[in-house]
């Protein structure tokens, strides 16, 4: 008899043992790299055999490229522009079970965490390359560093959950500004023929352009300087005002056309739009230098930007230590 019950007694055990079933008490992704579905990021998740945790943000107003710290409140009751979600599911999961167009049938979740309150905090930190050989830096991509705080889920059939903080992680991109620096004539500058001041100077290729807009007269006199004596002035925000400027792609390309207007056209789209830092006379920073030479009846203006840094909001990159523009030539 007694054996008898040994062997309904085992069966029973083994028929209480785990059937695939998830029994979750707590979210823990420690050491799980959080992805992206797409290029716009908005929507992040960690992957774990049968777990995920979901993030989920709008286009604009997400992940920020620009340095800072950004924090969005999670909407209550869970639904919204920004929403975290954890299921547990009753079988391997793949990225596609994630982000696929339509989700395939299996594995089914067995168990979803709403967050139904807290903040979303995100710490953005711009990535640049190492100084090259000319002095020249790049923007190279961000660091999104996001956790929560306060954070609540709904949990069915259970007691809400609170986390005081937790560690999403840290998810990067990749650009490369700027992409390029080569004009197409590297050796001429141009002006517009209507500016007879010459206030605006500029290079370009069909890609990007550099331009000094409202540049000092003073810097462009007609008149010879000594070997090693250029004419210097700083970049500004209103005089000798330095600028870079990309194309969008598929948008249209730049031509002579484009910069002899009183203001940009609206066409080609631009990418990138970066202004020059103001120049510190006490760290030989931001400088503008103009070498004049006369040949028969034509001045040779050489201009040349030195130690400029190129900003846009929070973000910067070095031009070349002695980055040149070109010459200018004016014949009186």
């Amino acid at each position: 008899m007694k054996k008898y019950l040994s062997l309904i007694l085992f069966a029973f055990l083994l028929n209480g043992c785990d059937d695939g079933d998830l029994t979750v008490q707590e979210i823990n992704f420690d050491n799980v790299t959080p992805v992206s579905c797409s290029e716009d990021n908005t929507l992040l998740y960690q992957l774990k055999s049968r777990e995920a945790f979901l993030l989920q943000m709008p286009k604009t107003g997400g992940l920020v490229n620009n340095p800072g710290t950004y924090v969005y409140d999670i909407p209550t009751g869970g639904n919204g522009n920004y929403r975290a979600i954890y299921r547990a599911y009753d079988g391997t999961l793949v990225a596609d079970n994630i982000c696929g167009l339509i989700p395939p049938s299996t594995p089914k979740v067995i168990e979803e965490w709403i967050a139904t309150s807290g903040k979303i905090n995100i710490n953005v930190e711009q990535r640049t390359s190492e100084r090259a050989d000319d002095g020249s830096t790049k923007l190279i991509g961000y660091n999104y560093n996001i956790n929560f705080t306060n954070i609540t889920f709904n949990i069915s059939n259970s007691k809400p959950q609170t986390y005081a903080t937790y560690p999403f992680g840290t998810i990067s991109s990749t650009t490369s500004v700027p992409a390029s620096l080569i004009f197409d004539t590297p050796e001429t500058a141009y002006t517009c023929t209507n500016d007879t001041n010459l206030k605006r100077v500029y290079n370009y290729s069909a890609a990007f352009f550099v331009m000094i807009d409202n540049m000092d007269p003073d810097l462009l006199k007609n008149e010879v300087t000594l070997p090693g004596q250029p004419r210097t002035q700083l970049v500004g925000s209103t005089t000798n005002k330095v600028y870079y400027k990309s194309v969008q792609k598929e948008t249209g390309s730049f031509t002579k056309n484009y910069f002899c207007n009183a203001s940009f056209p609206t066409v080609p789209t631009i990418a990138e739009d970066w202004i020059g830092q103001n120049g510190d006379a006490t760290k030989e920073t931001g400088m503008i230098q103009v070498t004049t030479t006369l040949v028969g009846n034509t001045y040779y203006h050489s201009i040349v930007l030195k130690r400029v840094t190129m900003l846009k909001d929070k973000n910067t990159f070095d031009l070349p230590t002695t980055f040149s523009l070109g010459i200018l030539e004016v014949t009186p």
